[in-house]
């Protein structure tokens, strides 16, 4: 494994601009970007595959082996800074964290208010281990224990102010900021994973970050008891952010 490479891991939650933020990141000429490449293991070895829209497709089409996409993430070296975009619960506990120790680990995270709503429009009863914020929290924990720095993002924050948290965010990776990042083509990129049909409309219809707008609309109320437990995960987060 080169030393040299930065490694970048986005643990996000779904909804959390991830996606927007890992198009930013294809712009880069020194970067290599991979998505969601956890996604068919967590399908594979979790009851999520009943629920998740084209789960079987998604299987067929990708790694399955969390050892052996761990593997790849470690030893690929075709660029010097590679980005994989992950959702924080696609790590399952077999699959250890040993790894991350060989990564910069960024937390993406967004506020449950605006995210539920948003992430129910497709997966119709969410559960708290749908949304990432409790593993976010382990996630922080385990690198504290581990002595290793963590990167705690709030997506408001950049679609706020692109340019400034992109630039924050590249000096806290430890590379240099792109102008090249605030924008790209519209419609899709060769790396998108085949799920895009399912999540990705509106990134395919956007050349930008698109700035920021509160809800205007009511939170549904079926969705206050997973609120009551997303809501304090999401505050301890934002307590060790800077962005």
């Amino acid at each position: 494994m080169e030393n040299s490479i930065k490694r970048i891991a986005l643990w996000s939650g779904p909804r959390n601009i991830s996606t927007a933020l890992m198009y930013s990141f294809a712009q880069r000429q020194d970067t290599k970007v991979f998505d969601e490449p956890l996604y068919g293991y967590y399908l594979k070895h979790s009851d999520a595959a009943a629920y998740h829209p084209g789960a079987e497709d998604i299987m067929q089409s990708m790694e399955t082996n969390g050892k052996k996409v761990v593997d790849m993430m470690l030893n690929y070296s075709e660029k010097p800074v590679l980005f994989f975009k992950n959702m924080a619960h696609h790590l399952l506990p077999e699959l250890g964290r040993d790894f991350m120790k060989s990564m910069v680990n960024v937390i993406l995270t967004r506020n449950p208010v605006e995210m539920l709503p948003s992430f129910a429009e497709v997966i119709e009863n969410p559960t708290l281990e749908d949304v990432g914020y409790k593993m976010h929290h382990e996630i922080v924990k385990e690198l504290q224990s581990m002595d290793l720095p963590v990167i705690v993002v709030d997506s408001k924050s950049i679609l706020l102010n692109p340019e400034k948290q992109l630039e924050k965010l590249c000096e806290a990776i430890g590379i240099p900021f792109d102008p090249a990042m605030l924008q790209w083509q519209t419609g899709a990129i060769p790396e998108d994973g085949i799920w895009a049909k399912y999540w990705y409309g509106n990134i395919h219809q956007s050349s930008s970050f698109i700035p920021y707008k509160p809800k205007e609309t009511l939170f549904p109320e079926k969705l206050k008891p997973l609120l009551a437990e997303c809501q304090p995960y999401y505050e301890e987060l934002t307590q060790m952010s800077d962005f």
